[in-house]
């Protein structure tokens, strides 16, 4: 499996919102939106759906996969 790419903070950045209110609004500790951000964690369905729901957007348009050459 590829290597994730998110442009969640681009997101958040772009409606002035904090790491925390995001958190909140989708029901998720604070470090797992800092997670998220870096790289290092791989959003169930369920909290992807949310997440684009908030900025409303699609799934893909903040999350993807880079593709590792085999």
């Amino acid at each position: 499996m590829g290597e994730l790419r998110t442009r969640l903070k681009e997101y958040r950045a772009a409606r002035d919102m904090k790491q925390g209110d995001l958190a909140e609004l989708v029901g998720v500790r604070r470090e797992t939106i800092i997670r998220l951000e870096k790289g290092q964690y791989n959003p169930s369905l369920k909290l992807a759906m949310d997440i684009a729901k908030v900025f409303g957007c699609t799934v893909e348009d903040i999350f993807s996969f880079e593709d590792e050459e085999i």
